[in-house]
């Protein structure tokens, strides 16, 4: 993890997948947050806020059903959920619900 002169930060590489690559514009983004430790929940609401098309939450503040979270690769309902810590170069990866039929 990076320390500036206003303390530490983290960089992080989102990707956006199906519609929600639409609404973000781009496939892969990078973003830096500040802070010693960032969660899942912290980076969902910063894309939500800077993003509102892209819906991850749901009234509630819980991930929606179907939309996968993952940090590199793995499904953060099977870590810590939204409380998931992430580091420095770690990528959370969003994936919208998909129909088919």
């Amino acid at each position: 993890m990076a320390v500036g002169p206003h303390g530490s930060h983290m960089e992080l590489e989102l990707r956006f997948f199906a519609n929600f690559r639409d609404a973000v514009g781009q496939k892969t983004i990078h973003r830096e947050f500040e802070g010693e430790t960032v969660t899942v929940g912290e980076v969902v609401d910063a894309i939500e806020a800077e993003f509102p098309e892209v819906e991850i939450l749901d009234d509630e503040g819980a991930l929606r059903t179907f939309v996968r979270t993952l940090k590199n690769g793995r499904e953060v309902a099977h870590l810590e959920g939204l409380e998931t810590v992430l580091e420095d170069g770690d990528t959370v990866s969003i994936f919208p619900p998909v129909a088919g039929g």
